[in-house]
């Protein structure tokens, strides 16, 4: 492999949902473009699309979806006159399935970089200065240096580790390992009650393990509406979920064929046992051998790198998207739209991302979902605002699908019913949330969304029902 001085536009650091949406759109835009890889498979072949796809997110729904079949052949079929016995689960094969939606999207992403002409580099890669990366290629191991004009860092992130609770993908397991079981363990700790932590509760709930979230924090989901975290809490601990807020872990030993947790809460010093304890206590960004030492490039105490409004960091030419910025939330549509923005930017192109009406989502059964702000953050500010809740509970369809829990809440500003939240607790609300999204892109009231026509039986029709709820005109619930 050898390379000319600035033989190429663009170079990527990194083939996640920020990385390869920038090679791709920047190859789109006529710019010679290259992406580098360091995920690898267990047959050392390159596997694109990041942690998100590889071990992230894309692994997560696949296996809730499998849970969530199972679990409703075992405790819901019988209301629609279906009688099956002898349900099991066949973890393998199910972890198989999941795997096969993986390579999948691996020869997709690796299928879109071929039709673009986008040069894909198996290696591992550092920032040398604001033109140059040097590259290790997995194929000979031997140290390169390529060039461009700009350069992309999209390297993502990783789990946080914690000194108390040292993993050994054994009995105390990471993110990773807890997506790839082959048994499902009688009990499971999870250190971490964040979007992580519940959603992986939720899996191996539906799956028959008896789960403990042992969350830090004396509230549960902060980053969400009070409202619809306290919904979330009622709802997870009817499933079963033993979710213990305040709980501070302070220690863990391997006991045996168990994990001993020690943390300390209200009542002092407690402790539990595992047969598997996940550490799912947040992710940080991949820097720590993104840029080598001699790079003036400014990060701050935890990795995370500085870019301005422009995605440009403190070094000319040099941006940086996804996970490794705190411009946005750790969401894969974040860093999805951040590529296209720099790819377009390189190009002369302007085409502003709007960090107000990113779409929240969590995983869970019944999922969660979110854009714009919370009722608690805009009475803190002092907003007049006015809000509604309606439950799914009285929509015809939710009758009929058997998911009749949660809620919408809207949140407007009181005098002109300008939206400035949206708050769904419910079946596909990350499906039903891109309607708000929508609204509140083009500045829509609560009033538009009430004469928007929907269609019947839904479950959308719970946002429409939302809105004319503001003014007391709801049609399907006593107001």
């Amino acid at each position: 492999m050898s390379y000319k001085t600035h033989d190429f536009d663009v170079i990527v650091i990194g083939a996640g949902p920020a990385g390869y949406v920038a090679a791709t759109r920047a190859s789109h835009l006529g710019l010679k473009t290259a992406c580098i890889d360091n995920w690898d498979a267990e047959n050392d072949t390159p596997c694109l699309g990041g942690n998100y796809v590889n071990n992230g997110c894309i692994s997560a729904v696949a296996l809730l979806e499998s849970a969530k079949l199972f679990h409703t052949l075992n405790h819901g079929i019988a209301e629609h006159g279906i009688s099956a016995s002898n349900i099991q689960v066949d973890l393998p094969r199910m972890q198989q399935r999941k795997a096969s939606i993986v390579t999948a999207l691996n020869q997709q992403v690796e299928k879109i970089f071929i039709d673009n002409r986008v040069e894909m580099i198996h290696a591992d890669g550092q920032l040398i200065n604001p033109h140059r990366v040097e590259i290790t290629p997995f194929t000979d191991g031997l140290p390169k240096v390529i060039s461009a004009d700009k350069i992309v860092l999209a390297a993502g992130s990783s789990s946080v580790e914690l000194s108390f609770a040292e993993v050994d993908n054994e009995f105390i397991i990471d993110v990773k390992a807890a997506l790839n079981l082959q048994s499902v363990p009688e009990t499971l700790g999870i250190i971490g009650a964040g979007a992580i932590g519940i959603e992986l509760a939720g899996i191996w709930n539906k799956l028959g393990a008896k789960v403990v979230l042992l969350e830090a924090q004396e509230s549960f989901m902060t980053m969400a509406d009070q409202e619809i975290s306290d919904e979330a809490l009622k709802l997870f601990s009817q499933q079963g979920l033993d979710i213990r807020l305040g709980a501070r872990v302070v220690s863990t030993h391997i006991e045996g064929a168990q994990v001993k947790v020690v943390y300390e809460d209200a009542q002092g010093q407690q402790q539990c046992y595992f047969e598997k304890l996940i550490v799912a206590s947040g992710r940080k960004p991949n820097t720590e051998t993104l840029i080598a030492a001699s790079v003036d490039l400014l990060l701050d105490e935890e990795g995370f790198v500085h870019v301005d409004e422009s995605c440009c960091t403190t070094l000319p030419g040099v941006y940086a998207i996804g996970d490794l910025t705190l411009s946005g939330p750790m969401l894969a549509h974040k860093g999805i739209e951040e590529g296209i923005f720099v790819a377009e930017h390189i190009a002369g192109k302007q085409s502003p991302i709007n960090y107000h009406t990113i779409p929240n989502v969590i995983y869970t059964n019944p999922e969660i979902a979110w854009v714009g702000q919370t009722e608690q953050d805009l009475l803190a500010k002092g907003e007049n605002i006015k809000t509604t809740c309606f439950p799914f509970s009285a929509t015809s369809r939710s009758k009929i699908m058997g998911t009749t829990e949660g809620m919408v809440k809207m949140i407007v500003r009181a005098d002109t019913e300008v939206i400035l939240g949206v708050h769904i607790i419910g079946s596909l609300a990350s499906e039903l949330i891109a309607e708000a999204v929508l609204a509140m892109e083009f500045s829509a009231t609560a009033e538009d969304l009430a004469r928007t026509i929907h269609a019947h039986p839904t479950i959308s029709e719970a946002i429409h029902e939302s809105a004319l709820a503001l003014n007391g005109r709801s049609l399907h619930i006593s107001v």
